[in-house]
């Protein structure tokens, strides 16, 4: 029978797994790119375009407007060096960017090539 003192092996196991759980999510929100800092909650909010992005895949292609997506194309591209490059390296603007690229990148596709067959569509129209 132990004393009321000692743990059981199993115990702390538990205690050291719970302490180090808490001292790894203490390092994070104190760390220089955790919820304390704008470098977390930009990327946070920047998530909204990625949402958005996401909805407009189901929109047609006549309602998406290309120059709009092509700016955002452009500008998470930026933004995603930005975030490889910044000190300290900011991998949730990454990611979000990373995502948003690809998004608004599939989108400006499918506006393309809309625009492509629309502007076939009125030429041979006119040569008629």
């Amino acid at each position: 029978v132990a004393n009321r003192g000692e743990f059981s092996p199993r115990a702390r196991v538990r205690h050291r797994a719970a302490a180090a759980m808490s001292s790894a999510l203490m390092k994070f929100i104190n760390s220089p790119t955790g919820p304390k800092t704008t470098h977390f909650w930009g990327p946070v909010a920047n998530w909204g375009f990625v949402l958005a992005g996401l909805e407009q895949t189901t929109k047609p292609e006549h309602m998406i407007s290309g120059p709009m997506t092509g700016a955002l194309t452009v500008y998470s591209g930026l933004f995603m060096r930005f975030a490889w490059r910044v000190q300290p390296r900011n991998y949730i603007l990454l990611a979000c960017h990373t995502a948003n690229g690809s998004v608004q990148g599939y989108n400006f596709a499918r506006w393309f090539q809309w625009n492509r067959t629309q502007e076939a569509v009125t030429a041979a129209e006119a040569g008629k």
